[in-house]
């Protein structure tokens, strides 16, 4: 899984390098046609790892529901993110990942619960946190393809 996590963290490394310098007011930025913006992806990416890697797993969530709630599938942002959110967030991507890997480490997630909606929705069976994970490098390659795809809007 170690592997996994590090591809995890040069994805989220990559985001946040070509994000370098963008204000609040970018970041928050819906393009027409699209329904969200640079920062609900990157917060999505964020909750997205929290709810199926460790609500799946009847575990505690390792930050806020303040930055998981906002940002889970079939939301979209309802207000500006300010600016002392938007570091918590970006801190966030590198911050989940560590403790994920300790916690992986440790063998907290022994009690998984199956995800029907990833089954639903992708066709993916997530039975396992290692399948989670999995999960995980494709959905954080999609996102940072979708904030690549913002960048040239804003």
């Amino acid at each position: 899984m170690n592997r996994e996590i590090e591809k995890l963290r040069k994805f989220r490394l990559f985001i946040l390098k070509q994000i370098v310098g963008l204000t609040s007011e970018q970041l928050n930025s819906i393009p027409p046609g699209y329904n969200n913006n640079i920062i609900w992806n990157l917060g999505h990416v964020v909750a997205t790892t929290q709810a199926l890697c460790y609500k799946r797993a009847g575990l505690p969530l390792t930050i806020s529901d303040h930055y998981v709630n906002p940002f889970l599938p079939t939301t979209k942002p309802t207000g500006v993110i300010s600016e002392e959110e938007i570091a918590v967030i970006k801190e966030s991507l590198m911050t989940t990942l560590d403790t994920l890997k300790i916690d992986l480490t440790l063998n907290r997630f022994n009690n998984y619960t199956p995800s029907e909606r990833i089954k639903e929705v992708y066709g993916i069976d997530i039975l396992t946190i290692d399948d989670a994970i999995d999960f995980l490098v494709y959905h954080d390659g999609f996102h940072s393809g979708y904030i690549i795809s913002l960048l040239r809007l804003i």
